[in-house]
């Protein structure tokens, strides 16, 4: 039977997503994901052209959109009229979930530095780079806002994103087979944002 338009494409991508969240990007092999989804490699190649565009579109799109989004809500914010609270959630909340389903990411990030020049820009790990960048500049315009000071304004966000990556890559190793609820994670994550960075005394 004929697969609908679109279907080898999506099974790729999720069993892209599936076997890099298992074993790092040089681990997994084009064939493995092709058997997982139940197609041929050559298609793959066909969709895809190579393993490296197959990973930037499964797990590093999603990332970096998510943070181009977030900047543009972070552009729109009126300080006065924000609700820090509400903020600090969407932002979470949003990152938290993109992290839980591509965890391959983590992993190929974490094993990162063993890739090539070549390997960073074709992979797109490089675009990820430049995403933490963007949320380092957000965390210095936020603490400005605020009156706060530092000397290194961009070691909050980057803190943050270590504490909501580490849940979401070892809920398994923390809690087993019955985490807590998706939303008391999001809100003690929240309570330790707002309450270890923005408050902070001088």
């Amino acid at each position: 039977m004929r697969r609908p338009r679109g279907e080898p494409r999506r099974l790729l991508l999720d069993a892209a997503r599936t076997l890099f969240a298992r074993q790092d990007y040089r681990s997994t092999t084009t064939r493995e994901i092709a058997a997982a989804a139940g197609v041929t490699e050559h298609l793959l190649f066909r969709h895809f052209g190579s393993k490296a565009a197959l990973f930037r579109e499964a797990l590093v799109l999603p990332f970096t959109s998510f943070v181009d989004e977030f900047g543009q809500t972070w552009q729109s914010v009126v300080p006065e009229e924000t609700d820090e609270q509400e903020l600090t959630r969407l932002f979470v909340g949003q990152l938290y979930d993109v992290l839980v389903k591509h965890q391959g990411l983590l992993l190929t990030l974490m094993a990162s530095e063993a890739l090539s020049e070549d390997e960073l820009a074709d992979t797109g790990i490089a675009d990820v780079r430049r995403a933490l960048r963007v949320l380092g500049r957000i965390s210095a315009e936020g603490m400005n806002l605020r009156g706060l000071r530092s000397d290194h304004p961009d070691l909050p966000a980057h803190s943050t994103v270590a504490m909501i990556a580490g849940m979401a890559a070892l809920r398994s190793t923390y809690f087993g087979t019955k985490p807590p609820s998706r939303e008391v994670i999001v809100d003690e994550l929240i309570q330790a944002i707002l309450h270890g960075f923005l408050h902070r005394n001088d």
